[in-house]
């Protein structure tokens, strides 16, 4: 059996884990916390942070590949396990570009892809092209909305900026999108580059609430968002899945967003809507597998986000009962043992048949009403 080690242990490499043994692959992760979800499903846990080069070489001994759950790592560090035959997937060269927000945001417009206009923050002076409302996005790190802020107004530029405090960040224009989009991307060891459908995902201050699969887009415009992932992913050398996001404008154009060298969010209501999952993928690519059948189980899904709810003792159990009575329903609930406003507790994924915008967004705005009730 081949032998995959994730650096993380949170809810994608738990679900990673859930897909494992089904894939012929037994797997380990590295994290310090014992309160991680795939903490229970791992076949070993190296304990240690997700930058701890000397846990990624003791996870390294367990393992024939290492794969990755978030962007975390110590990328310069990691360089000397490289070099004494530790294999990555993706590699090293190919995450250099994106770790850096400003870096991918170059990376993605030397590649002549569709970008917002940006630039680095180094004075304040750099703003005065931009005009507002406009986004203010940390360099580094940033995740579920944490380290992008709207500036609407130049009343609320000083507290942004204080927020953002020494921390390197790059300025981009707002975008007044029609609607946010996504595609699960992946390219294999051979170099065959696939991809789900594009969806419609719908945000709540910089979080994923929802998603919708397929997106109601022209063909074109799903011809353009494989071709910037095709590119991107060949580009760079690139060796497992990747989350793409994605604007359309209200002039139909597509704007690249961000990328994510992973497995993504955007992607979850593949586990129980395609027949072969983005966690199955992304073991099958790095371990050099072959892609398998990534078509629909029907003609398409809705997946809702299950965010900590803001008051005190949530009964959860009664809103997950409530949702799994839903038909073609599946509850995923990732089993963290602390619970806080606007974190990722779980999701929820209804497979359709009747697959209209309308009706999509009717169940995404149903399931929400039982959740934040």
């Amino acid at each position: 059996m081949t032998r995959v080690g994730v650096i993380g242990g949170g809810q994608l490499a738990w679900m990673m884990a859930k897909e494992a043994p089904a894939q012929g692959i037994i797997l380990s992760v590295q994290t310090p916390s014992k309160d991680d979800s795939a903490v229970s499903l791992a076949q070993e846990v190296v304990w240690a942070p997700v930058d701890s080069v000397e846990g990624t070489e003791k996870l390294a001994q367990k393992c024939d590949v290492i794969t990755f759950e978030n962007e975390f790592v110590d990328l310069e560090g990691l360089q000397v396990l490289a070099k004494k035959g530790v294999c990555f997937r993706p590699s090293l060269q190919s995450l250099a570009p994106l770790l850096d927000k400003y870096e991918q945001r170059c990376f993605l417009a030397s590649l002549g892809l569709p970008v917002p206009q940006f630039k680095n923050f180094e004075k304040i002076e750099d703003l005065e092209s931009f005009g507002f409302p406009v986004v203010l996005k940390v360099r580094r790190h940033g995740y579920d909305g944490q380290g992008t802020i709207i500036v609407k107004s130049p009343d609320e530029l000083d507290s942004a900026l204080k927020v953002l405090g020494d921390v390197p960040f790059l300025i981009e224009e707002f975008i007044p999108f029609e609607c946010e989009l996504a595609v699960i991307a992946a390219r294999g060891v051979d170099g065959t580059v696939t991809n789900y459908p594009v969806v419609e995902t719908y945000q709540k201050n910089q979080v994923c609430r929802w998603t919708i699969a397929p997106a109601n887009i022209t063909i074109a415009q799903v011809e353009e968002v494989k071709a910037i992932a095709h590119k991107l992913l060949s580009a760079l050398d690139y060796v497992g899945v990747m989350g793409i996001e994605l604007f359309l404008t209200q002039d139909g154009r597509i704007l690249v967003n961000e990328t994510a060298p992973r497995t993504h969010n955007s992607g979850h209501y593949t586990l129980d809507g395609c027949r072969t999952s983005q966690f199955a993928l992304q073991l099958r690519t790095v371990t050099g597998q072959a892609i398998g059948d990534l078509s629909f189980c029907k003609q398409g899904a809705v997946m809702v986000n299950l965010l900590g709810l803001d008051f005190p003792n949530p009964n959860y159990e009664e809103r997950l009962t409530r949702i799994a009575s839903i038909e073609d329903t599946f509850v995923h609930w990732y089993e963290k043992s602390e619970s806080r406003p606007g974190r990722k507790m779980g999701h929820v994924t209804v497979l359709t048949n009747d697959h209209t915008v309308p009706k999509a967004r009717a169940i995404a705005q149903h399931i929400e009403a039982i959740w934040y009730s």
